[in-house]
């Protein structure tokens, strides 16, 4: 679509007649010589297509109109608006905390094909579904063990953190829990994101045995950074030891930010409590659209200068011809009995 950045322009279409009509042209007194038979020798002159008679209408008005309205259409920033592009931005940094304790290798769960799997894989799987769930958002990826490791940078390429997160096997990132150490460089994280929203949901089965901050400290400075975390517990609550889950702890970490407690003994209850983050952390787009513009400022100019050189060149070629018919005819007189003009060539 053809637009006009500057369309007032065309405000200063009858600029020259107005021009004209206040400052009209000052009169020139030319000497010259009066004869009888004027309009005679003129049209003389003018035989065989030679033209020195005044310019056409069309010379002096339509052209010098034309050239002034391509002017001001150069002027005016005529663009071509393209079709738009809309971009989908995303309002959510997403971080998932994935334990890769040794206590995830308990062949305590099922896959959705019924066979029974350790802990870890029926977590690849159900996070695997929700994680497709969360096209708009930015999801990031951090394992821990006995230490917290970056695994997946925050990025909309959900494909990616999925990729990362099916390579992840327990005790890679060592045989304990430091969850505090975990969330800890979750806010660190996202010292540098600008979304609207930040939200960290953290899984474990076992309780901090590692972390040199306690898990409710660094969820305390999360909740001042405006972060919330929402806390997954999975396995036998029933477990003594090292291995034993803390649930008290992960209760105060989510009412320390705002966020939720879930607990998951089974692949549907850790299932469903995806299915609830998804309701609770809804999927939300800002879209932003944009149209691009392309000046053609150019065409109406390149069109002036055409019209405008052909016309010059038109008339230096037409005064060329009447110099040299001047040349060849001389007028003779007036025959006094046809009253006639009497021309030699």
């Amino acid at each position: 679509m053809l637009v006009f950045e500057y369309l007032w322009i065309f405000l200063l279409l009858p600029l020259p007649w107005l021009l004209r009509t206040i400052l009209p042209a000052r009169p020139s007194n030319q000497a010259a010589v009066r004869v009888p038979f004027g309009n005679r020798l003129a049209g003389a002159m003018s035989h065989k297509g030679d033209s020195s008679s005044p310019p056409s209408p069309a010379r002096r008005l339509i052209l010098p109109s034309l050239l002034w309205l391509l002017v001001l259409g150069a002027l005016a920033r005529p663009q071509w608006l393209e079709p738009p592009i809309t971009q989908e931005l995303p309002t959510r940094d997403l971080l998932l905390l994935v334990d890769l304790s040794s206590s995830m290798k308990q062949k305590d769960f099922t896959n959705q094909a019924g066979v029974q799997v350790d802990r870890l894989s029926a977590v690849k799987e159900v996070l695997g579904e929700f994680l497709q769930r969360r096209e708009g958002d930015r999801v990031g990826l951090v394992v821990f063990g006995d230490a917290a490791y970056l695994q997946a940078p925050f990025s909309t390429d959900l494909q990616l953190s999925r990729r990362l997160l099916d390579e992840c096997e327990v005790g890679m990132a060592g045989p304990r829990t430091a969850f505090g150490d975990a969330i800890g460089l979750g806010v660190n994280l996202f010292s540098e994101s600008e979304a609207p929203a930040k939200t960290i949901i953290a899984l474990t089965d076992g309780n901090d045995t590692k972390s040199q901050v306690p898990s409710v400290e660094a969820a305390r400075v999360a909740a001042r950074r405006e972060i919330r975390i929402h806390t997954v517990a999975i396995g036998d609550p029933t477990t003594a030891g090292e291995d034993k889950l803390d649930q008290q702890a992960l209760r105060e970490v989510a009412a320390e930010t705002g966020g939720s407690y879930f607990f998951a003994a089974d692949r549907a209850s850790l299932a469903g409590i995806y299915d609830q983050l998804d309701e609770i952390e809804t999927r939300k787009i800002k879209m932003v659209s944009h149209r691009p513009r392309r000046d053609l400022f150019y065409l109406p100019l390149a069109i002036a200068l055409i019209l405008s050189l052909a016309t010059t060149l038109y008339e230096a070629i037409a005064r060329r011809k009447i110099t040299a018919t001047l040349r060849k005819k001389q007028v003779i007189g007036v025959n006094p009995i046809t009253g006639k003009l009497e021309i030699e060539t």
